[in-house]
């Protein structure tokens, strides 16, 4: 689980790389599909990894305005902080098959999910919001990074 983490977070940063290259109007223009833009995507996939891990670590969620697309420096800021917290929780090793969360359905009930479902579940969500910037990036007629996991890891 370490190893695909490790390579969401070399692709990610290289779409920050990526993004500092790109006029702020493109960063944050309104697109089809995603959560809207190059950075509220980016934003999202790290506070969703920040939500799930600190639940996984009780610890408080941290209550982020996903309303207005920060910059991107504070997403790169946010991308390092949660990657730090993110892992702490990894490298305890501590039977991520065997610890579970409680979630609470709308209609009151509650599931019991392993940690390493939640884990897999934030590796593949950010796998598919930077599949989103690839498809943005070349309808911008730019070459999107590579996500060859082969060569990453």
């Amino acid at each position: 689980m370490f190893k695909i983490f490790l390579y969401n977070w070399q692709v990610r940063e290289d779409w920050f790389s990526w993004c500092e290259k790109i006029p702020l109007e493109e960063l944050t223009k309104k697109r089809h599909g995603g959560m809207g833009s190059f950075l509220h995507n980016l934003f999202h996939v790290i506070d969703c990894e920040q939500i799930w891990v600190n639940q996984m670590l009780g610890k408080p969620v941290l209550q982020k305005d996903t309303g207005s697309v920060p910059a991107l420096e504070e997403v790169k800021d946010y991308s390092g902080s949660t990657r730090s917290v993110t892992m702490d929780l990894l490298n305890s090793h501590e039977g991520f098959e065997e610890k579970f969360l409680n979630l609470k359905r709308k209609d009151g009930s509650i599931d019991k999910v392993s940690y390493i479902k939640v884990l897999s579940h934030i590796a593949s969500h950010e796998v598919h919001h930077i599949g989103q910037l690839s498809v943005w990036a070349r309808e911008m007629g730019m070459k999107p990074v590579s996500s060859d996991l082969i060569f990453r890891t």
